[in-house]
């Protein structure tokens, strides 16, 4: 049976060798390659796979039979796209081909900005992140999505809302350049559904981002961005780096995008970039932001030469590396930042033979030196011979890893390296006549000493970050029934409630924690003893807070936005009874506490819609389209109607207007990154076109969690305000 076995292994290996061998001939005559693409990455030979029956190690001749392969794949492809390479010679686009880190950056970052002192806080942003992984390259700063679609004002609108205005973020763009580090802004092709900018987005955003001197653009769900961007780049005499989410769906778009991101798969062995094999300086930058572990990231980065997004808060939901994670991507950094005028070689040589199994290598020529990148994809740790390079006189070898030279052990015309690589670990090397280079002497001083903490030895441990609730001040309670409210009596409540965030499928993490949780999640139920308290019957009017206005000479310090529907100090004719919108938290809070009120816990507002039954709408089970505003459906901005319109729209309490009309502010919660606000009951503002608008909220068991930066850019034309009182019960 075992003489049997080796024969059938034998007849399938020299079937593959012949295989390989007709694919290899007519690759001389034709575009395609035995090994790929697919999605932009190619496969590596048979050989190296780690499915092969007998898990051979590569030999030279199976190695240059593949790159052959590759190459001339590579050189049909450039001739048929007749690739120009022109604009990664440009002086102003260099600093993308060795952008290995790069953050994307959630404006709501509590790092990121103060609300408090209102200033952006860039530098405490950067040190956070140097101190646990060493730092970015570039950042891409995202002031959109997820609560874009709360009104309707468009993506390049809510830039310009954030804090201090276009001034305001080119003085912090300044801060960032000012620490090295390049910076990006996102465009959404899918806005289409709020405000028209008014003329084509390529020469808006290239004009804008000319204004707050960015220095590249990423192409949101794009694959590739059009050369029209380019053009308008150019126009405005702003030249811009251009980064699509997708690999470009033509090598021909490889010539003006000179980065992207790379959603890759993570076999066993290491596959190779298809940007990187046809232009060797685009650089990649490999997004996995939903893994909890970096290494396949990281790893396949480092055999490839290129990058990885170090993105942590994913639209509020923090995904923060773990210890081992971020001294990984610390090294890995380092060792690509210091050897980057290697990893753009046009000599690029992956699979260099390695001795030991599941050990993959690049090698990177530069004139008489090497550098080779090193991956050991085994879950040990390796010691002894690993890699046979040719022999030549007169060269050393340096491990770069480890911050040591090595002595070389010649065998006939080869010489065998041989150092230590610990499980899913990394190495890297320089064969050099001489080691002259400043940031290759820097970084083998940094790596011996990085050297004495082995990786393995960090916590690899994810967890979630606790979320706090903001406290609601309680005011005097009242025995008499207030002027507009309504009593909600004393009752046992199952109050159940899921967040309708767009992604983040069910997380430990995502939406929020209430108190009698221990870490955030998008579904939640829990048994509430409910105190009886009053309600405002109705959303607070605009004539209301004219009032307030009135006897309190209230104006916000941050007051960008702050009513932005009024004019002259008071509201438009015949908006006396339609809620207040363009309010922040904090006005809403201002008015509540001039009243005597506070603003209503979310379980509060929710058992005022829904009472005891579990109904799914304030008014009963069943969708009643009588019972709420018409939805505007269209991209310009139409006013909520009167908080009296739709009788229908009841609750079980005789509350009104809870669905339909505009957003409502509840409660704040707080973690150490973001501020969220809860918002209940939806608005009539429904922009079309696209899934990643603001979700609507308009059941009784859901609610909607809009981040916060600050009052200016949190205030919007759905979002207005109903307040609570204690009752002496």
């Amino acid at each position: 049976m075992l003489k049997l076995e080796a024969h059938k292994v034998a007849i399938s290996k020299f079937l593959r060798i012949a295989v390989v061998a007709i694919f290899l001939l007519a690759g001389a005559h034709a575009q395609d390659s035995q090994y790929g693409p697919k999605d932009s990455l190619f496969s590596l030979p048979w050989c190296a796979d780690e499915n092969w029956e007998q898990h051979d190690q590569c030999r030279q001749g199976d190695i240059d039979a593949w790159r052959k392969d590759l190459l001339n794949w590579r050189d049909q492809t450039r001739d048929r796209v007749g690739y120009d390479a022109a604009l990664y010679l440009r002086a102003e686009g260099l600093w993308a081909q060795s952008s290995f880190m790069q953050a994307q950056m959630m404006v709501e970052d509590r790092y990121f900005y103060d609300p408090v002192t209102g200033k952006y806080t860039v530098d405490r942003y950067l040190n956070d992140l140097e101190k646990r992984f060493g730092g970015i390259d570039s950042v891409l700063i995202w002031p959109s999505y997820p609560n874009i679609g709360i009104d309707n004002r468009n993506q390049f609108d809510l830039l310009r809302a954030m804090p201090g205005g276009v001034s305001g973020v080119r003085a912090m763009v300044q801060q960032f350049h000012r620490r090295g580090v390049h910076v990006l802004f996102p465009y959404n092709p899918w806005d289409r559904g709020t405000r028209p900018e008014g003329l084509p987005d390529g020469e808006a955003i290239a004009e804008l981002m000319k204004t707050v001197d960015a220095d590249g653009i990423f192409g949101d769900t794009m694959d590739g961005m059009a050369q029209s961007f380019f053009q308008a780049s150019e126009k405005v005499g702003h030249p811009l780096v251009f980064e699509p989410e997708g690999f470009p769906s033509s090598a021909e778009m490889l010539k003006y995008n000179t980065m992207n991101w790379g959603y890759w798969r993570f076999p066993f062995t290491p596959l190779v970039s298809e940007g990187k094999l046809i232009e060797p300086r685009h650089m990649t930058n490999i997004s996995d932001r939903w893994n909890r572990s970096k290494t396949e990231d990281l790893q396949f980065a480092f055999f490839n030469g290129v990058g990885v997004m170090t993105w942590e808060n994913l639209w509020g939901i923090w995904n923060g590396m773990s210890p081992r994670d971020g001294e990984s991507v610390r090294r890995v950094a380092a060792v690509e930042r210091a050897a980057a005028p290697f990893l753009v070689s046009q000599d690029w040589e992956p699979l260099t033979p390695t001795v030991q199994f599941g050990v993959f290598a690049s090698a990177w020529p530069l004139k008489e030196e090497t550098v080779i990148t090193l991956v050991n994809r085994n879950e040990y740790d390796l010691t002894g011979p690993e890699i046979e390079l040719p022999a030549k006189p007169g060269l050393h070898y340096f491990d770069l890893w480890h911050g040591i030279e090595l002595t070389p052990v010649r065998k006939g015309n080869t010489v065998t390296l041989s150092f230590d690589i610990e499980a899913h670990g990394y190495g890297a090397l320089i064969v050099t006549p001489e080691l002259k280079d400043a940031a290759l002497k820097s970084l083998m001083e940094q790596s011996k000493n990085w050297a004495a903490v082995p990786l393995k030895s960090l916590s690899d441990t994810w967890k979630p970050l606790d979320q706090k609730i903001v406290e609601i001040t309680k005011v005097p309670a009242s025995s008499t029934e207030p002027k507009g409210m309504v009593k909600v009596p004393a009752g046992t409540f199952e109050f159940r409630v899921v967040g309708t965030e767009i992604e983040g499928f069910n997380w430990e993490g995502l939406d929020v924690q209430y108190p009698w949780e221990d870490s955030p999640r998008r579904h939640h139920a829990h048994t509430v003893a409910m105190d009886s308290f009053w309600i405002d019957k109705y959303p607070v009017t605009n004539a209301e807070f004219k009032q307030f206005l009135d006897a309190t000479h209230y104006h916000p310090k941050d007051d960008a936005n702050f009513l932005k529907d009024w004019k002259d100090g008071s509201y438009p004719v015949g908006w006396e009874k339609k809620p207040v919108t363009w309010v922040s938290l904090e006005d809403a809070r201002a008015y509540a506490a001039w009243a005597g009120k506070r603003l209503p816990h979310e379980w509060e507002w929710q058992y005022a819609a829904q009472g005891t039954d579990g109904r799914e709408y304030p008014w009963g089970g069943g969708w009643n389209a009588a019972a709420v505003p018409a939805p505007h459906q269209g991209r310009e901005w139409t006013p909520p109607d009167a908080v009296d319109s739709h009788p229908l729209g009841a609750s079980p309490f005789g509350v009104m207007d809870m669905v339909g009309n505009v957003w409502q502010w509840t409660d704040e919660y707080l973690d150490d990154h973001t501020r969220t606000a809860i918002l209940r009951g939806g608005s009539l503002f429904q922009p079309q076109g696209s899934k990643w608008y603001f979700p609507q909220a308009y059941k009784n068991a859901e609610h909607s969690k809009y981040l916060l930066m600050s009052p200016s850019k949190d205030r919007a034309g759905t979002v207005g305000f109903r307040c609570v009182m204690d009752t002496q019960e």
